[in-house]
């Protein structure tokens, strides 16, 4: 986005045509909505001349007629990039996804549409330096989009059919085979080229979060991906297995095989070479789930569980197994590399020239251009792990560092966004701690907008992934800054805080600076908030705030057990066992006999032997442990009652052994005895 004096909006414009003609020239719509993206790119490409005429009059126009006209282009640039965001998720999106999302795919088109329409709509010509001709050709793209806006142009309903019925199973098994090449064939799904990178794509979507139910949606759809690359493998043998994994027969040639679904990776869903284990306990080949963590993703593609740290651990007894099942089958083994492939990333020369133009216009004395550069650097890390390589390779993270003390706000927030998602990289990670950049990022934490104070926090959450980090941004007044935003902040906001204050409070010496700064009852409030908001991260955070001796005496001033037991009972299992930790941790120490008496009141029994057969294995651990010490409790209890009853027999006066007969009452109300017994 380079830009300068006042005219921003007007170069945004030009960028995003610019981009939008390279969409009709160059990118590959392969989807269920080719023909609208197509119509969309081209209708932009239309507004090139009229691109062209603002960016030439840029610059004549007085202080205040410049303003006038930055605010009449801004609804068009914001228009027009939400477009190209759109014309991306075309080029790059599932194109399973795509189709299974069709309603609300159709709703974002919709969206740019009106958008567009409107902004083109409200451009006051007359203030615009734009000649007739040009000015009738913008009218005619106004034209065809508000045609286009009152109409659905839907995909085939057919093909949307096809693609439904075989993620809920429930087609005609009969009709099978016809509704796979109908498929493959309309999806563009006929090489194996295609099949891996649909599959890469899924998985990218999915973590995204366009579905509702992540999990549901990752497993089904690479099960309708695996039927699909199947038949293709079935009807073209001569394909072979994926490139990359050929499998061959004892005379060296190729051999068609049906691999065992524990044996594929879930991400390539090719055979694996060389499998690696996550924090989450999933197997991946090292090669994608390399790829899935340089894109910046913190989950796992599978299960979407936040993944606590990014070793990758050789699944040994997989490999074997899948050597042991070549051999059997008479295949040769996958060869692994001597050395883990990672992604290789390297910008154009295009791009790399793009990039110091903007780093150059980042030194600018001009406060405009400054931040101009800033939201374009901004951007372009925020697309791919190649732009966060160059970007940061380039030089970028000292200059962005210095816009962090800017008195401008909007240029402060570009800069610390630029950096979160620099720092998406591993390697920009150590880049960005040795350039001293923590204290800035705090700065920004405690006295910049609320948007920036938030993407502040986002960053301290990145940065603290690594563990020698943690021991850094926490000796820097970045933990009190995060609890205040975690109990001002937006949604976002306060989960960015809860998790950067999660990674942080690993660090057993982070734990007392966050007790101490008020965390415990806030966290609390959190856990017991009727709406349910940000409970995963609360529990988190408690269970392991309760392993140290002050988070203990926090926590358990704050009247925790009936709330720890009813999420014992009903919670989700990743809630069960945090509640179950911090009331083993609550069990041993001081109050320990509080808690226990407290917990025996609330029924604690019943929902722990529940944990203890079907909870998590961490949560099964923590209730028979917890089991064993509220059984001593309940043995203890039992023994001091029986001790006082037995002392109060011993203080009962003996009956004399003779009673005169006066002593005896002569009628007897009850058949019950008068003086008390010791069963």
């Amino acid at each position: 986005m380079a830009g300068g004096g006042g005219g921003a909006a007007a170069e945004r414009v030009a960028a995003a045509v610019e981009a939008a003609a390279a969409a009709s020239g160059g990118w590959e719509f392969r989807n269920a909505y080719r023909r609208q993206l197509l119509a969309l790119s081209r209708r932009i490409r239309l507004l090139g001349p009229f691109a062209e005429e603002l960016r030439e009059a840029r610059g004549g126009a007085a202080e205040g007629e410049e303003e006038e006209r930055e605010r009449a282009l801004a609804p068009l640039a914001d228009a027009l990039e939400m477009a190209l965001d759109l014309l991306r998720l075309g080029r790059d999106g599932s194109r399973i996804f795509l189709v299974l999302e069709r309603d609300n795919i159709m709703k974002k088109f919709q969206g740019v549409l009106a958008q567009l329409e409107q902004a083109l709509c409200d451009i006051p010509y007359d203030k615009l330096d734009i000649s007739d001709e040009v000015r009738e050709q913008v009218e005619l793209v106004h034209a065809q989009l508000r045609r286009a806006k009152e109409r659905a142009d839907m995909p085939d309903d057919e093909f949307y059919n096809d693609v439904l019925s075989l993620y809920n199973k429930s087609y005609d098994p009969s009709a099978e085979l016809d509704i796979l090449q109908r498929l493959s064939e309309k999806l563009h799904l006929v090489t194996i080229t295609d099949l891996t990178q649909e599959s890469l794509a899924l998985h990218e979507m999915v973590a995204s979060g366009g579905g509702q139910d992540p999990g549901e949606h990752i497993e089904k759809m690479s099960m309708l991906l695996k039927k699909i690359k199947d038949y293709v493998q079935t009807q073209n043998p001569e394909m072979g297995p994926p490139i990359g994994t050929k499998l061959m027969d004892s005379n060296g040639e190729p051999r068609p095989v049906n691999i065992p679904d524990e044996f594929r990776c879930p991400i390539s869903l090719e055979l694996m070479k060389d499998p690696v284990i996550v924090a989450t306990g999933q197997t991946y080949e090292r090669v994608c789930i390399e790829k899935w963590l340089a894109s910046g993703h913190h989950t796992c593609p599978n299960t979407q569980q936040r993944m606590t740290n990014t070793t990758l651990t050789p699944n040994y007894v997989l490999r074997s197994l899948i050597a042991q099942w070549c051999e059997a089958n008479g295949i040769e083994p996958p060869k692994r590399s001597l050395q883990p492939n990672k992604p290789t990333l390297a910008c154009s020369s295009s791009e790399r020239a793009n990039i110091d133009a903007l780093l150059c216009q980042l030194c600018s004395p001009d406060p405009e251009e400054q931040r101009s550069a800033a939201a374009e650097l901004r951007l372009l890390a925020k697309r791919n792990a190649n732009n966060r390589i160059c970007i940061a390779e380039a030089g970028a993270i000292p200059l962005l560092l210095s816009l962090l003390s800017s008195s401008d706000l909007r240029t402060q927030e570009h800069a610390v966004t630029a950096l979160l998602n620099l720092s998406i990289h591993e390697d920009n990670k150590a880049s960005i701690i040795s350039s001293g950049a923590v204290p800035s990022i705090v700065h920004v934490l405690k006295n910049g907008s609320m948007e920036a104070r938030e993407n502040a926090a986002a960053t301290l959450f990145s940065l603290s992934v690594i563990d020698e980090y943690k021991v850094t941004i926490g000796g820097t007044g970045a933990i009190p800054a995060l609890v205040v935003l975690l109990s001002e902040g937006s949604q976002r906001g306060k989960k960015d805080a809860a998790a950067a204050l999660f990674n942080l409070c690993i660090y057993q010496g982070n734990k007392g600076r966050a007790i101490r700064a008020g965390l415990v009852p806030l966290i609390m409030g959190l856990v017991t908030n009727p709406t349910g908001a940000l409970m995963d991260e609360a529990m988190a955070i408690l269970s392991i705030l309760s392993s140290h001796p002050e988070g203990k005496a926090a926590i358990g001033a704050a009247e925790p057990v009936p709330v720890l037991v009813e999420m014992i009972g009903s919670g989700s299992p990743r809630n069960r066992e945090n509640a179950a930790a911090v009331m083993l941790h609550l069990c041993f120490g001081e109050q320990q006999l509080v808690h226990l008496a407290r917990a025996q009141e609330c029924g604690i029994m019943v929902p722990l032997r529940e944990l203890a057969l079907n909870g998590t294995e961490r949560g099964k651990r923590k209730a028979v442990h917890l089991l064993e010490r509220m059984s001593r409790f309940l043995v203890q209890q039992q023994e001091e009652k029986e001790a006082q009853l037995l002392a109060s027999a011993q203080a009962i006066p003996q009956i004399p052994e003779q009673v005169q007969e006066t002593d005896i009452p002569e009628q007897l109300d009850s058949p019950s005895p008068q003086y008390p017994t010791v069963a």
